[in-house]
């Protein structure tokens, strides 16, 4: 089942207008492309104008930075936290996969920005998402090995990466409810990750 948790964007109550900005920036960003985006439109969708945007963000940039670090850290957050309630291998395994198809289906736009944008963060926020994403990925990686006997770590990590690929799609493809879409998606997955000796 498809759960609403707290969003990748939700910092709790004081940080609500910033949040807001995000949530309109993201799915503006994922319909149109980063480019194609004003402040203006920014604004509008939150029902302020465009100028009044920089109260809250130094740029346009600062906000796809805050945006893309946001997701990354709730992916690295999540994750460590279902892989540290321990249990049984395959319990842990699957966890992950349910955390990350869930996030999938709940938050689509995030994911296309995700994709399409990183290549228009500036250096120093690429940096801190790329090392985010590869924490995320090294938790993958030792709950594969942990439920795979006998996989070595490269066959782990690119394991991982093909699944991502495969649950991310979601946003591109959604022709089933998405209960239906999310069970269809934690099967194909572990599949593919227990295929993967």
């Amino acid at each position: 089942m498809v759960s609403s948790r707290p969003t990748p964007l939700s910092r709790g109550e004081k940080a609500g207008r910033r949040d807001q900005i995000l949530a309109a920036a993201s799915e503006l960003f994922a319909r149109h492309g980063f480019h194609g985006v004003g402040i203006d439109e920014i604004g509008a969708a939150v029902g302020i104008s465009g100028p009044a945007l920089y109260r809250h963000f130094r740029s346009k940039d600062a906000m796809l930075g805050e945006m893309l670090t946001s997701i990354s850290r709730y992916l690295l957050d999540g994750g460590t936290a279902r892989a540290a309630e321990g249990g049984d291998p395959d319990e842990v395994l699957a966890r992950l996969v349910r955390f990350h198809v869930n996030f999938a289906l709940t938050q689509p736009a995030l994911i296309t920005v995700q994709e399409r944008n990183l290549g228009n963060l500036t250096d120093s926020d690429r940096r801190q998402v790329r090392a985010l994403q590869r924490r995320y990925v090294e938790v993958w990686v030792r709950a594969l090995r942990a439920a795979v006997a006998h996989l070595d770590e490269t066959r782990a990590r690119s394991a991982a990466h093909a699944v991502f690929g495969l649950m991310n799609s979601t946003p591109h493809s959604r022709h089933l409810p998405d209960e239906d879409l999310a069970a269809l998606l934690e099967r194909l997955a572990l599949g593919a990750l227990y295929a993967a000796k």
